[in-house]
């Protein structure tokens, strides 16, 4: 990818959504977004305990406590199986390899639309989570040497796990962003923005904050950045 079709992408998606744990902003506040292994890391889970959390699917989500540092939430990844994933990865990736490459980086949608795809998938669509806007032209020049873009939900292999393997995962540089301009409409051109183990400073990129259950923005704005030009576009 050019400077000049990255300055394209984040014109054409000048938003990054993040669906957060329900009560999780002012955690995100202090702490920014942390990948799974940076709160593993944090919670200092270790042995068969971390395993499974890291290197295994995890079924249903996973809570974390410790004195001090209060109470967060690994989510479940029930989109996605050991059967979709063994169908679909290349490489010679194992599934294992898949679940911890994930849960090494924070992830961001890049359009409304991908978002809601998620807030109603499933057992998400009963539920009230923290969505996160972010000025996605300051976080990319913040993390461009951390950001990895990805044209796929790596997630999910439901209803059809679609290939996967190493090159999934591009930096910046090396996204094939003009193969993907030919065969994508504006805003799929690339589907995930990936960073490195977490977004310490996050908040300082957050333009609003909502309360939402499925597709329905509820009568809680959390935050709303003063200066912010872009919210959350429908």
């Amino acid at each position: 990818m050019t400077k000049d079709e990255l300055v394209e992408l984040v014109t054409d998606c000048p938003t990054l959504y993040h669906m957060a744990e329900l009560g999780s902003w002012p955690s995100i506040q202090n702490h920014g977004l942390l990948s799974t292994t940076a709160l593993l890391d944090r919670y200092e889970i270790a042995g068969a305990a971390r395993v499974a959390m890291e290197g295994k699917r995890r079924p249903t989500s996973v809570t974390l406590e410790r004195i001090g540092l209060g109470r967060a939430v690994v989510r479940d990844q029930f989109p996605m199986d050991d059967k979709g994933l063994t169908r679909c990865l290349e490489d010679a990736l194992s599934p294992e390899d898949w679940y911890r490459t994930l849960n090494a980086k924070v992830f961001f949608w890049l359009t409304w639309e991908r978002l809601l795809r998620l807030l109603n998938a499933g057992t998400y669509r009963r539920q009230e989570h923290d969505v996160l806007a972010l000025d996605a032209k300051s976080l990319v020049q913040a993390y461009e040497d951390k950001i990895w873009l990805c044209p796929i939900n790596s997630g999910c292999t439901k209803p059809f796990p679609h290939p996967r393997g190493k090159n999934t995962f591009r930096r910046i540089s090396d996204y094939p962003y003009a193969e993907w301009k030919a065969k994508r409409k504006r805003g799929e051109r690339a589907v995930e923005v990936a960073v490195d183990y977490a977004v310490p400073d996050a908040a300082k990129f957050v333009t609003r904050v909502v309360r939402m259950e499925a597709s329905a923005e509820l009568l809680a704005l959390l935050f709303q950045a003063q200066t912010a030009e872009v919210g959350i576009d429908h």
